[in-house]
């Protein structure tokens, strides 16, 4: 309402000021776009063509303007025109389809087609409020993407673990820290935003180009700059980058270079744990090509990234429970923890076209990381009962203690790892477009050299309290081992892409991969599918269907079993894949939206169970596990207003799994009570009863998802700007400390996050202005933007520290993630 009247207001003001502009879009073949937009940049004006592809557009007289044409998939043209009042011309454009960058090679498609990958705008993430700075956080607000961690940039896609997620920047896979274990360790993610080209992201069902994991791909193309000379900056309270790019004057030599650095130590003022936080992550990337000559180009990709975190605690209090049984967790630290992580990515790649329709690549790229952890922590803490009557003058006073105790938490851990790759890669298409050949053999070397040290000592009632006889302390949570490690891998792949029928709008991939691994001596086949279909009397309406069997060959992580041990003779974990979906494009309150279902199934063989503590995996070490994931995802994006898309996004999942040998006992004493140790008197067992588990749900079993992102500005004045982005999760597994995953039976509470910006913009290179000074002039973009992170102030649990009283009762305290805080974030471009 409050928009159409403000329009009424502006259309009002500008009658008889007006001019016209009318024509035809069409593509490439002459064929009629229906859908395509047509707006003025910086105006609230905007249409659509119809299904012969017309339009009429009225637009303000006597101003410089930019006309900016879009449609999903197709190339975006923007044209400059200055009409007078009562004037109209003929304007017809003929659009050129998106060329989606395929590894080494460009292939001209419709992305509309394309059966597994969803295409994201990098240049949302400048506009998104959030607190990581990463990447990664313009993926949690899309489909099938899951991620209960503000701080972090690990994300769960589908019921799989964050070590089952493909990322590979211009080809390149990267890899993540292996020591990190909570969001305030974690710095900055790999990906530098403001390098970035184009997202393609696939939550399952992806092509056998992509490597051997299970849940996801994202790939990431970083730009190659076609002028001269520009960059952008950004600061806020959370750190800043500066991005360079350039050319030289015979566009045969580029380069993007970015710099970035962020500290969290403001964010980290906001968690209950108080004390000296000094966290740091800085991160330098380089992107370089040189055109040897018209058929062979040289690349570079570089990238260090050092991480360094530093906290001396000095207290902790933390309310929980309820209100008839309050209760009020106090801890008095002593000591520091001192974590440090540098990593560097080198890769070089040649790329050669044979003629004009074969193509090869060459990549050897190398990869670096030295990590170490130390920290010894001293608490002494307090459990107390809080008075619960609402009538008495001392509510939420402490009325009696529970409980004493102390914890002592060590770690002298270190890291250090390097992995060696040499990949070769082929392109073959025909001239008509009915088929392209893909192919690609790869070696792979790495060394990784792990010393972990690490225990918990807790002196609370049932713990470590010395025994009498021999006078011996007990510790929690032991880890002593030094791992060595050096494996070879071999692996390849072949896929063909065809079309089919006479308008080509069917489409097949079809393929095969397969790898082999020195340390096991395990080769694997993975087969994948997929096909898509848009009926020739409904091209609004896509069908999409992919299948294969996916293996995941164990890495490092996989391997460590619980007490750091390796079991070097672990298999690949197997899934067998299902995704069924459509897309439907539509015009709703004068709009066009895209809503996307898609239905899933994964038949999980030979998993290797695992906990999560934060954001570390705890793994078992032993393929002795087996389960399904199963869901539907929905989404429903568009633009509410020219240039501004919004998107709701819905997923159900459920993920189980049945552990071998998976079983334990309950103990009745003579009365036929359940034994409860620290709840029933009598705890001598006269009876037990033998329990299988069965089928548990897996450690990412979140039921239900609701993302939420939304964009509006100000009708009569678009550089007014505000953005909501909204996140709820069903609580995820968890259970007591140990190796029995069968008790982790309980879940914590939801997650609910809203975070909101808004935003300035002050310098937007779509409107034609001339500035007073002429330093503005040469900004192609400024604005200024106000965050408020945690808009509605909810505590999210990330995990629990367990205690026990007197009494023997165990208690689960809840670590909370961030509160609200405020960020303030200028961006510039030139």
């Amino acid at each position: 309402m409050l928009h159409a009247v403000v329009w009424f207001l502006w259309a009002s003001n500008v009658e008889g000021q007006q001019a016209i502009i009318y024509g035809t879009i069409s593509d490439s073949k002459n064929t009629p776009v229906e859908f395509a937009n047509i707006a003025v940049a910086g105006f609230p004006v905007a249409t659509k063509t119809d299904s012969v592809g017309k339009y009429t557009l009225q637009i303000p007289a006597d101003t410089v303007l930019k006309i900016v044409v879009t449609s999903i998939g197709f190339e975006k043209q923007i044209f400059t025109v200055k009409l007078t009042s009562g004037q109209s011309i003929l304007r017809n454009f003929k659009l050129e389809s998106t060329a989606i960058v395929l590894p080494a090679a460009q292939v001209t498609t419709d992305v509309r087609n394309d059966p597994t990958l969803q295409a994201l705008s990098p240049k949302l993430l400048k506009s998104l409020a959030n607190p990581s700075s990463n990447f990664e956080s313009l993926l949690k607000s899309t489909m099938a993407v899951v991620s209960n961690n503000e701080l972090s940039s690990d994300y769960s896609v589908r019921g799989g673990s964050f070590d089952e997620n493909l990322v590979y920047v211009n080809d390149v896979q990267i890899y993540r820290p292996f020591l990190i274990r909570s969001g305030q360790q974690e710095g900055l993610s790999f990906v530098n935003g403001s390098m970035v080209e184009s997202v393609s992201f696939s939550a399952g069902g992806f092509e056998a180009c992509y490597g051997d994991k299970l849940a996801s791909v994202l790939d990431v193309k970083y730009r190659k700059p076609r002028r001269q000379f520009g960059g952008s900056a950004s600061a806020s309270l959370l750190g800043g980058d500066v991005m360079l790019e350039g050319t030289n004057k015979q566009k045969s030599f580029s380069y993007i270079l970015g710099l970035r650095h962020k500290s969290s130590k403001y964010l980290l003022r906001s968690i209950e744990t108080k004390g000296d936080y000094l966290p740091s992550a800085t991160d330098l990337q380089a992107y370089l090509t040189y055109q040897i000559n018209p058929k062979t180009e040289i690349a570079f990709l570089g990238s260090y990234n050092e991480n360094k975190y530093l906290v001396v605690p000095s207290n902790r209090e933390t309310e929980f429970g309820t209100v008839n049984d309050a209760l009020r967790f106090t801890v008095y630290f002593e000591g520091q923890e001192v974590d440090r992580y540098q990593t560097g990515t080198g890769a070089f790649t040649l790329t050669h076209r044979v003629d004009s329709f074969y193509k090869i690549k060459f990549i050897a790229s190398a990869y670096s990381t030295l990590e170490s952890e130390t920290f010894d922590i001293l608490g002494q803490y307090f459990i107390d009962q809080l008075e619960n009557d609402l009538g008495s003058s001392e509510f939420g006073d402490v009325a009696f203690n529970r409980g004493i105790g102390s914890f002592l938490q060590h770690a002298r851990n270190s890291l250090e790892a390097q992995v060696y790759s040499f990949e070769h890669k082929g392109y073959l298409s025909s001239n008509t477009d009915k088929f392209y050949l893909q192919y690609g053999v790869r070696y792979q070397r790495e060394y990784i050299d792990d010393r972990l040290s690490e225990w918990t000592y807790i002196d609370s009632a049932g713990f470590s309290i010395p025994n009498p006889f021999d006078n011996q302390i007990v510790l929690q949570d032991v880890i002593k081992s030094k791992n060595t490690l050096a494996s070879d891998r071999i692996s390849g792949y072949i896929q063909n892409t065809t079309k089919l029928g006479l308008q080509q709008n069917f489409k097949l991939n079809y393929g095969i991969r397969s790898s082999y691994w020195s340390l096991n001596k395990d080769i694997i086949f993975s087969p994948r599918f997929s096909a898509s279909f848009a009926p020739n009397n409904f091209k609004r309406l896509l069908f999409k269907f992919a299948t294969g069997w996916y293996y995941q060959p164990p890495f490092y992580r996989e391997m460590r079993r619980l007490d750091g041990t390796l079991n070097t003779n672990l298999k690949a974990q197997n899934a067998l894949h299902f995704v069924l979906g459509s897309e439907y494009t539509f015009i709703g309150l004068g709009k066009e939206f895209k809503l996307t279902a898609e239905a899933y199934y994964k038949d999980l063989n030979d998993m290797v169970p695992y906990k999560i503590d934060n954001l570390r995996l705890r793994y078992h070490g032993n393929n002795n596990s087996n389960g399904y994931a199963y869901g539907l995802d929905l989404r429903l994006n568009g633009e509410l207003l020219p240039g501004a898309e919004s998107w709701l996004s819905i997923g159900y999942l459920q993920s189980k799994e049945d552990i071998n040998n998976d079983f334990y006992y309950n103990y009745y004493n003579k009365s036929g009570t359940k034994i409860i140790p620290g709840y029933t008197f009598d705890n001598v067992a006269t009876d037990s009863v033998f329990i299988e588990p069965g089928l548990i749900p897996r450690p990412t079993d979140q039921r239900l998802t609701v993302s939420l992102f939304f964009q509006d500005y100000l009708p009569r004045n678009p550089s007014f700007k505000v953005n909501l982005s909204l996140i709820y999760g069903t609580g995820l597994p968890f259970g007591p400390p140990g190796n029995d995953r069968y008790k982790d039976v309980f879940r914590y509470p939801d997650y609910r996050r809203v975070d909101i910006g808004f935003s300035k913009v002050f310098i937007d290179e779509d409107v034609v202005k001339k500035y007073r000074y002429k330093l503005f002039n040469h900004l192609k973009h400024c604005s200024l933007s106000l965050e408020v992170l945690n808009l509605l102030q909810v505590n999210n649990t990330v995990s629990y520290l367990w205690v026990k009283d007197v009494t023997g009762r165990i208690y689960a305290i809840p670590n909370y993630l961030t509160a609200r805080q405020l960020n303030v974030r200028l961006n510039i471009a030139f």
